[in-house]
């Protein structure tokens, strides 16, 4: 029997945008690039055009920090380019847009919290997340094999290597963190006829 066509994907986190230069916890709070981190999509695309990287397909975050990223690497590589909700970063609640001092001062950490607690009061949960970013795979995985480039943030990138790993979520955010920094990225290869994924790059620049 011949092989089902594969699935190759790459995560990408967005370039450097005000709120990260900020330092805030922007979660689903809208902040544009900074010219940094236009900077970093368009080395990245300029890269990959040297390397001769091709998707069929884009798919980003609405957001504007991970759409921006999203269009100077889709106009540069010419690759159609769609926006998905569920890509969006964490809803974090009433920490949305506040600084580190801000959030340290008013959400003090618990002493213990279960991946089912809210974020911010209001906001997704560990559980929560995961749930989101498995839900996300999977509907990458309804499209036909191909090659795709995920424009999204680095928290729901975190709960997406989760899902794809088979890595349980814990208590107090415990176990492995995966921080993808800016125009940080992760290569996947999907073989559905086997139910394999192949870890094939992970990068994310300081």
């Amino acid at each position: 029997m011949a092989e089902t066509k594969s699935f190759d994907f790459v995560f990408l986190r967005h370039g450097e945008s005000v709120g990260n230069a900020e330092e805030r916890f922007q979660g689903q709070s809208d902040y544009p690039l900074t010219e940094a981190g236009r900077a970093q999509a368009q080395a990245l695309a300029e890269r990959w055009l040297k390397e001769q990287m091709t998707f069929d397909l884009a798919v980003t975050s609405p957001l504007v920090r991970a759409k921006e990223t999203a269009q100077i690497i889709a106009e540069m590589l010419n690759i159609p380019l769609e926006e998905d909700p569920i890509w969006m970063e964490r809803d974090n609640g009433a920490m949305s847009g506040l600084t580190r001092d801000e959030v340290v001062k008013l959400f003090p950490e618990p002493d213990f919290r279960t991946p089912y607690d809210s974020f911010g009061e209001s906001g997704e949960g560990d559980w929560e997340l995961f749930l989101r970013a498995g839900r996300a795979v999977h509907q990458l995985l309804k499209r036909p094999p191909g090659k795709y480039l995920i424009v999204t943030h680095g928290g729901l990138l975190n709960k997406v290597m989760y899902a794809i790993l088979g890595i349980p979520v814990q208590a107090n955010s415990n176990g492995p963190s995966f921080r993808f920094h800016n125009t940080g990225f992760a290569i996947f290869n999907y073989a559905p006829s086997r139910h394999q994924w192949r870890l094939v790059r992970l990068e994310s620049p300081a």
